[in-house]
C-alpha cells in the first residue's frame, strides 16, 4: 500500500504542475482552483485512511479518496474540453485518475468483505 501513498501524492504533484502552466484566464483559475483541491485530497485521504480506527473507518474514508478521484475526472475532461493543455498530458493524467477509482473501489469491496466476513471473536 505504500505504493499507492506515493502514486498517490505523485498524482497531486502531477496535477499541481499541469495547473501552474495553464493560462491567466478567468476560467482555467476557477478550474485549477477546484482540480488542486480534488486531486490533494485524494493522497491526504488516502493517508487517513491509512490510519483508520476502524474497518468502517478505513472504508468510510477509501469512499472520499474514490468521490474526490472521480471528481479529478471532471474537472481534467473541462480542461480537455475548454482546450488548455497538452491533451497527451490530460490523456495520462485521466487514466490515472481512472485508475485510482477502480483501485480504490476493488480495496473498498475487498474491506467490506472482510468486514461482513469477520466473527464476534474478530473484535477482541
Amino acid at each position: 500500500m505504500n505504493d499507492l501513498k506515493e502514486r498517490t501524492k505523485q498524482f497531486a504533484l502531477d496535477i499541481i504542475r499541469l495547473c501552474a502552466a495553464l493560462p491567466r484566464k478567468q476560467e482555467f483559475l476557477v478550474t485549477s482552483k477546484q482540480l488542486m483541491r480534488c486531486a490533494t485530497s485524494v493522497g491526504a485521504n488516502y493517508r487517513s485512511a491509512q490510519r483508520a480506527k476502524s474497518r468502517a473507518d478505513f472504508i468510510a474514508k477509501l469512499a472520499i479518496v474514490e468521490e474526490e478521484a472521480d471528481e479529478c475526472l471532471y474537472w481534467l475532461e473541462l480542461l480537455e474540453a475548454l482546450g488548455a493543455a497538452s491533451e497527451v498530458e490530460l490523456r495520462r493524467l485521466r487514466d490515472e485518475a481512472d485508475q485510482l477509482v477502480a483501485i480504490v473501489v476493488a480495496s473498498k469491496k475487498t474491506a467490506r468483505g472482510n468486514y461482513e466476513r469477520r466473527t464476534p471473536s474478530d473484535e477482541r
